[in-house]
């Protein structure tokens, strides 16, 4: 005697949930809404509803780098920064290199008595020769993209203007007041600083910066007409900037590193400030200089 053969079960119909006039047997397999066939997306077990791949994608941590920045494929920052510094020298020797260093150069006097605070920052994308450039710009090309790759852009071009900040006022604290100083070498410095402690944040071998960096604090030492006090301006606030960055809680990474960065700067701006106020001090009184 045979037995009846069962007829397979038909899939309840239901409405999709977002388009009620399409009647639809298809559920998401993950919240079991009834989905129709444009909002069905294939899964690794039936499919999924729009709202289910979305909150999916959400959840998906995107990779950071160390600092938490996001990981870049070509140092864009650092190639800017070298055709920036090489324009504006371009413009120098077409106006006159000692004529552009005199008005954006870091001079202390200027600073103090007129006021003129943005030399700190921009005499330090100021050259004084086509070979004091090319050594500054080798040197960026050099190790710029390995540190724009751990840090990433924003946090990479922070890193270089803090930097190029730091030369610039232990060049104002602790130059003669009449001195004019100009270069990149407290940015750059600050770089080499930077990758020592990220390097060994990340456990790379460090050996060839560090054999750089100290041929370039003694050559800053015992060569004539080098201003090794933005050097090692430079040089510290590249690493303190770089420890902030690479060794911030990763929980609280952002938050420690702006309190970071911020305590950086009101730091260097004390520091100008009690030379400013020294300045005046010396200058103002005696009537020794009068700015037009």
């Amino acid at each position: 005697m045979s037995e009846p053969v069962p007829k397979p079960a038909q899939p309840v119909m239901a409405s999709c949930y977002r388009h009620p006039d399409r009647p639809t047997g298809i559920r998401c397999a993950r919240c079991e809404r009834p989905i129709c066939n444009e909002c069905m997306t294939p899964a690794p077990v039936g499919f999924q509803c729009p709202e289910c791949v979305a909150g999916a994608a959400a959840r998906t941590r995107q990779p950071t780098t160390v600092a938490g920045g996001t990981p870049i494929n070509r140092p864009l920052v650092t190639y800017g920064l070298i055709g920036i510094n090489a324009a504006i020298f371009l413009l120098q020797v077409a106006v006159g290199i000692n004529a552009v260093a005199g008005d954006w150069g870091m001079w202390p006097v200027g600073i103090a008595i007129g006021g003129e605070s943005w030399r700190l920052v921009t005499a330090a994308f100021l050259h004084g020769s086509w070979l004091h450039l090319a050594f500054n710009m080798y040197v960026l090309f050099a190790l710029g993209p390995t540190l724009e790759r751990i840090l990433g852009h924003g946090r990479y071009l922070t890193l270089y203007v803090l930097a190029a900040l730091g030369g610039g006022v232990a060049s104002y604290a602790f130059s003669d007041f009449r001195t004019v100083s100009v270069g990149a070498s407290g940015a750059i410095f600050g770089l080499m600083g930077a990758l020592v402690v990220a390097g060994r944040r990340l456990r790379y071998d460090i050996t060839q910066v560090l054999v750089l960096l100290g041929i370039n604090v003694v050559i800053g030492f015992v060569s004539p007409g080098v201003d090794w006090r933005a050097h090692l301006g430079g040089l510290v606030t590249g690493a303190v900037v770089a420890a902030i960055m690479v060794f911030a809680p990763r929980r609280h990474r952002t938050a420690v590193q702006v309190a970071g960065l911020l305590g950086v700067v009101l730091v260097l701006a004390a520091l100008a400030a009690w030379r400013t106020a020294q300045i005046n001090d010396m200058l103002v009184p005696l009537g020794q200089i009068t700015l037009g």
